[in-house]
């Protein structure tokens, strides 16, 4: 943790927003409350929100705007770039109600563009803004040991680190507004290409009459070994796909990177290629299996 963090309030001191409460929403605004932080809730579903509150105790508000009121950090995790758009901006948006000082701190995976845009509109009403992706899937929510990438000001990240920390094993701040997003890009670039390599070894294995759970448990003590084989590669050889991060949620998340790949001249020939091996995963039915499904395609 840097030592500028210190001089951030106290979590008793600090009033919290958490707007968006699906599978990682819901854990993270959870820790927030648990390390002592004044935490209230907003989900489009008000079920979810009290929900959230006997669980967690805290408060629910009605609003976006409702739930920021007073708050000296606004966390906002949703689905896409219009969904942030819709708790961001208007009447009922946070914007309506952020006093100057406060810090928006979005951890939706959507576009650099947005998260360029955001920093901007906070900017001109005295606001400190941070687009801060994450990485870890739901166990890593539910652990609270998320990785978090990080765009925006030094300052404003002063202020949010030791609340972000609260779920999180790592926080980095890696420039201005945009870069956590763009590291968030290169994080499911990574991923795609990993996955889609394990399924087609594991796919090999069996075909060529291996023992795949006995294969792997050589090759994961060599250089072959990735994060992806130590956790899924078992799963995968027992058909097993409801892990975490959905196909659906994947293949927004390359085509975030596709696009913006295009815009700086990247070429991802392997990205694009996985993509529409998704969404043929997704014909098959799988939009809600997890990302290592990819097998499933090949055992068709």
């Amino acid at each position: 943790m840097s030592n500028i963090a210190s001089t951030a309030a106290t979590p008793a001191q600090t009033r919290v927003a958490f707007i968006g409460l699906g599978v990682m929403g819901f854990p993270m605004a959870g820790y927030l409350q648990q390390k002592g932080y004044q935490v209230a809730v907003y989900n489009r579903t008000i079920s979810k929100a009290q929900s959230w509150v006997e669980r967690y105790h805290g408060s629910y508000a009605a609003t976006p705007a409702e739930a920021a009121h007073g708050a000296q950090l606004v966390f906002l995790c949703v689905g896409n770039d219009d969904d942030v758009r819709s708790v961001v901006y208007g009447d009922t948006g946070v914007l309506n109600s952020m006093h100057s000082g406060a810090v928006l701190i979005d951890h939706t995976t959507a576009s650099a563009g947005l998260a360029r845009e955001l920093s901007t509109a906070c900017a001109a009403k005295g606001l400190g803004f941070l687009d801060a992706p994450v990485s870890g899937g739901q166990a890593g929510a539910e652990n609270g040991v998320l990785t978090v990438m990080l765009g925006g000001e030094p300052a404003a990240f002063a202020k949010a680190e030791a609340a972000i920390m609260s779920y999180a094993r790592c926080a980095k701040l890696l420039g201005p507004a945009g870069s956590g997003q763009l590291a968030k890009m290169v994080n499911q670039i990574c991923i795609a290409g990993v996955v889609q390599g394990l399924a087609e070894a594991l796919n090999f294995a069996q075909n060529a009459g291996l023992d795949g759970a006995a294969v792997v448990e050589v090759i994961s003590q060599g250089a072959a070994s990735s994060w992806q084989m130590q956790n899924r590669s078992l799963t995968m050889l027992d058909g097993k796909y409801d892990f975490g991060f959905a196909v659906d949620w994947m293949r927004k998340d390359l085509g975030i990177a596709l696009n913006e790949a295009r815009e700086n001249g990247s070429h991802l020939p392997l990205t694009a290629l996985v993509d529409q091996f998704y969404s043929e995963v997704q014909q098959m039915g799988g939009n809600r299996w997890d990302t290592s499904s990819l097998l499933a395609r090949l055992k068709r």
